[in-house]
């Protein structure tokens, strides 16, 4: 479920992060000194640091440096065009596989990895074409964020005192009508009497996905009107409307990383998008040899989605509240759920 840096800077930064991987090679020889797999990060907007979808990715990567020993360089573009000049730097320095983090990525993805066959690529929440296919060096990933935004609605509706609880999306786009979709279903299927009041954040994706400001705004005005829960899927943005519930004493849902820990006591859970476990695996599988393109979901079925408990909210999640939610989770994983989309 997004920090602007100005042109020359992020072309600066990436020609060093590249020269530091290389160890000193020429530019006539790339590739690691010690023969271990590089790999590339491209940040989302609101970058590393941003507490949510961009860490998730970033401790994938470092858990697969951390368990086969690979190379690996980060960094955060700025504008459209920065995006594609850092995935075209990195290949052209050979890097092996080269991760962009969030959906702005597609469009740039599908033009460099045609143009760098031997490159694999990695876009995680891609947002395919219809009857899209994928070259055999790109892989597209894609998370049911319905299915976990299903069991905190399911929280949120069982937990709400006022039977009002809200949603804050970064941009109102279908990647994030997901979240939205299932939080509602989730909700009503607890209490079908539950009113949902949803709000987006902004139209451009530094409006939507890195404004902590904007969020908090927006979580006061449903907050004042007797909204009691708040879901947020708007990267650092929902860092503002954590800091709302702690202001004034109500509660947040975070969301893509576990945040309980941000407002301990008002945050009730989060809907954790695995992320990490999906970056992990892929570097994974090209350390392995068995990297392919095309397009991979992952779900409640396969850990990709879920919420989290820790002793941040435990207090505040009954036994039978986290029966009612296992209960749906079983159902959803069988198939006698079916959370929408839309």
């Amino acid at each position: 479920m997004r920090k602007p840096i100005e042109h020359l800077f992020i072309v600066l930064a990436i020609t060093a992060a590249v020269a530091v991987m290389l160890g000193g090679c020429s530019a006539e020889q790339p590739g690691s000194v010690d023969g271990a797999l590089r790999v590339g990060m491209v940040f989302d907007v609101g970058g590393k640091g941003d507490k949510s979808f961009n860490d998730s990715a970033y401790r994938g990567l470092l858990h697969a440096a951390d368990q086969f020993g690979v190379e690996h360089t980060e960094f955060e573009p700025g504008q459209d065009a920065d995006r594609e000049t850092g995935l075209r730097k990195l290949a052209q320095a050979q890097y092996d596989i080269i991760i962009g983090v969030g959906f702005l990525f597609s469009d740039a993805m599908r033009k460099v990895a045609v143009d760098y066959p031997d490159v694999k690529f990695a876009c995680i929440d891609f947002d395919p074409r219809p009857g899209e296919t994928l070259p055999d060096n790109l892989a597209g990933l894609k998370f049911r964020e319905e299915e976990g935004s299903f069991l905190v609605g399911v929280i949120a509706g069982l937990f709400s005192k006022t039977g009002r609880i809200g949603f804050i999306g970064g941009m109102d786009i279908p990647l994030i009508h997901k979240f939205e979709a299932g939080y509602i279903a989730g909700a009503k299927y607890a209490n079908p009497a539950v009113s949902v009041t949803v709000a987006y954040a902004g139209a451009t994706p530094q409006q939507a996905f890195a404004d902590p400001a904007k969020g908090k705004e927006l979580a006061l005005l449903q907050y004042g009107r007797g909204v009691d829960v708040i879901y947020h899927a708007a990267g650092s943005t929902g860092n503002g409307v954590i800091e709302a519930a702690r202001e004034v004493n109500r509660q947040a849902i975070g969301v893509d990383s576990n945040q309980n820990y941000m407002a301990p006591g008002n945050v009730l859970t989060s809907m954790v998008k695995r992320v990490d476990n999906a970056v992990f695996k892929t570097v994974q599988s090209a350390v392995e040899g068995n990297f392919s393109g095309g397009l991979r979901e992952f779900g409640l079925a396969d850990d990709g989605v879920g919420y989290a408990v820790d002793e941040y909210n435990e207090d505040l999640l009954t036994e039978e509240m986290l029966s009612v939610v296992e209960d749906a989770r079983q159902a959803i994983v069988e198939g006698t759920i079916s959370v929408p989309t839309e």
